[in-house]
């Protein structure tokens, strides 16, 4: 198996965030140390923070500063307005598509190459091998499998096929047709005020024993801890991924990226990594689900760094 040093991405924005945030941060993600950026809005409909026409335009800006653009579809699909803007999307034929949902998978089937997202159910590598033969170039795998599972899909992934791992960021654990940011803020989903406006990075939900537990992102669950899995690069790398996915977060993304980027290239230890990047995590770090443990769990060296 090649061990060729594996690429970095950026996954989309999974917050809502004010336009001239927004595109402050990918002006700045261009001159950053990253391989792939995918873009657009993966939770909700609501949030139009960009146009799509506006989406295109940061995407042909972000292509010209040398980096592969792919556009991602929503992960949940309720209206058919949804699905008209999906099918526009997956018509766009001047860059990669990441399926977040099996409606773009199948638009997208025999027509295109095309990536499928984390929220897509591959399990096995005969499911890869059914996705490779409608055009899967590439695909991320499920957040809650584990590093075992993912050796043994390895072994038999067809082989023009690329492999993207989430490596750093708050897990999108499950997505719903309510909207529990909403109703935390006891307003209907059809009035909900954009609140989601309000956490940039989403709004920390906590036990009765005070210890964070989930965060409510409008539809989406994610996890409260951050996954991290800089000190499992050399693991990584020997098991053939190509690609390592950080996802966004409101604060501190340049220098995630510039942290996994001295790690692969031999620039900096994965050990004291840990501990640079737990600095940055709002309520500290997992790495559970990779070590076929529960996903809250603390497993790694590296992770470990991270606790708070």
């Amino acid at each position: 198996m090649e061990t060729n040093t594996p690429k970095l991405s950026l996954g989309p924005v999974l917050y809502y965030w004010p336009r001239e945030i927004l595109l402050g941060f990918y002006e700045r993600i261009a001159a950053a140390p990253v391989d792939i950026v995918y873009l657009g809005e993966t939770v909700c409909s609501k949030r139009r923070t960009l146009k799509f026409r506006e989406w295109l335009e940061l995407g042909a800006h972000l292509q010209a500063a040398g980096k592969q653009v792919v556009l991602s579809s929503l992960s949940l699909l309720e209206a058919g307005s949804e699905l008209g803007a999906l099918r526009r999307l997956c018509e766009e034929q001047g860059f990669l598509i990441e399926a977040n949902d099996m409606s773009a998978v199948q638009l997208l089937s025999g027509t295109r190459p095309f990536v499928t997202g984390p929220a897509v159910n591959i399990y096995n590598a005969r499911t890869l091998s059914v996705l490779a033969g409608l055009g899967l170039q590439r695909w991320v795998l499920p957040l809650e499998l584990s590093r075992a599972t993912l050796a043994d899909i390895q072994q038999d992934r067809p082989p023009d096929v690329e492999t993207e791992v989430f490596v750093y960021g708050r897990l999108p654990l499950a997505f719903s047709a309510r909207c529990f940011t909403a109703r935390a803020q006891n307003l209907p989903k059809d009035d909900c005020q954009f609140r989601c406006l309000d956490y940039p990075d989403g709004l920390l939900l906590s036990t009765r024993e005070d210890e964070p537990f989930l965060v409510l992102n409008g539809i989406q669950t994610q996890s409260a801890r951050t996954v991290n899995l800089i000190g499992e690069l050399g693991d990584l790398t020997g098991l053939g991924v190509d690609v390592l996915r950080i996802s966004p977060q409101s604060q501190h993304t340049e220098a995630i990226i510039e942290t996994f980027h001295a790690c692969l290239h031999n620039e900096a230890d994965t050990a004291e990594a840990g501990a640079v990047l737990g600095k940055f995590m709002p309520v500290g770090a997992c790495d559970g689900y990779w070590h076929g443990q529960a996903g809250m769990e603390i497993c790694g060296q590296a992770a470990i760094g991270g606790m708070q």
